[in-house]
């Protein structure tokens, strides 16, 4: 299993874990595993088509997916993804 790490403002989603191991081949179905698990985290993570919010920053070992291959990227069980939700502000 791969390790999702989550951040403070998903944490109230997932009973304040920290960290939540999550079953996958790739990014997409590791963040859906973790969404399964954990129903709230679905809304803030997924538009309603399915696609990743365009918010949410998700890295696969320090690599951002936007330039790997996305919510297609390979992950093995050794791998942690970070979710890191975008900042606005002025």
């Amino acid at each position: 299993m791969s390790t999702v790490k989550i951040p403070p403002v998903l944490r109230p989603s997932t009973g304040g874990e920290r960290e939540v191991p999550a079953d996958g081949g790739n990014v997409g179905e590791v963040l859906r595993s973790l969404a399964e698990q954990h129903p709230d985290t679905q809304r803030q993570l997924f538009g309603e088509d399915g696609t990743l919010n365009r918010y949410v920053n998700v890295y696969l070992n320090d690599e951002d997916v936007r330039v790997l291959d996305g919510l297609e990227t390979p992950v093995s069980e050794r791998d942690t993804l970070v979710i890191l939700p975008a900042m606005a502000g002025g």
